[in-house]
This record gives C-alpha cells, sequence and structure tokens, in this order.
C-alpha cells in the first residue's frame, strides 16, 4: 500500500509502505526502505506510522 508523505522542498510522493524498514526522528524524520534509500520528510514519526496502521 501506498502513503502520502512530503519532501523538504514541499514536494509530495508516495511510497510503498511495505518497504520502510526504519523511521526515525533525527530531528528531522528520516524514513529509510529496505532497499537502503533514505527519504527525509515532513511528517512526524507518529504522523508516518498512523498512516502506514490506517491502510493495514
Amino acid at each position: 500500500m501506498l502513503i502520502e508523505v512530503t519532501k523538504l522542498n514541499d514536494e509530495k510522493i508516495l511510497v510503498n509502505s511495505d518497504l520502510i524498514e526504519i523511521v526515525e526522528t533525527t530531528p528531522d524524520t528520516v524514513i529509510t526502505l529496505t532497499t537502503g534509500r533514505k527519504l527525509i520528510v515532513k511528517e512526524s514519526r507518529q504522523e508516518i506510522g498512523n498512516r502506514v496502521k490506517s491502510i493495514g
């Protein structure tokens, strides 16, 4: 399933929630995918978790 997140440049992207391995706050929110790619987004760790839970 896909969730929408906002990159720091305000670009909205869709991320496959099945590929999310780690979501951490450093203080920016960093999503690490199983592919090794990292995304820095505006949403909080909690918001990402809620979006993933709402589709599951």
